[in-house]
């Protein structure tokens, strides 16, 4: 698998955050992402938010539907790691 920089992705930090902002456990995120026919379990969600594996373009739109995070955030951390 590629990585940048050591990393499998850039937007775990970011899913972290917003995450605990909201006040999910990990298991609550991966039902509200169900909803949406996206699975990603704990485990999942877990190596995503510690850039241990990449994130899909489908499930990072999920995730940003779910956790409400604006696409001009996400813009911001793809420029500083460009």
């Amino acid at each position: 698998m590629k990585k940048f920089n050591d990393c499998r992705n850039v937007i775990g930090n970011t899913i972290k955050k917003y995450r605990e902002l909201r006040n999910l456990t990990k298991t609550e995120l991966s039902h509200k992402l169900e909803l949406l026919g996206i699975e990603l379990d704990r485990f999942e969600l877990y190596k995503i938010e510690t850039a241990k594996t990449s994130v899909k373009d489908f499930e990072l739109i999920g995730l940003c539907i779910v956790l409400d995070i604006d696409f001009e955030e996400l813009k911001k951390i793809v420029e500083n790691y460009g």
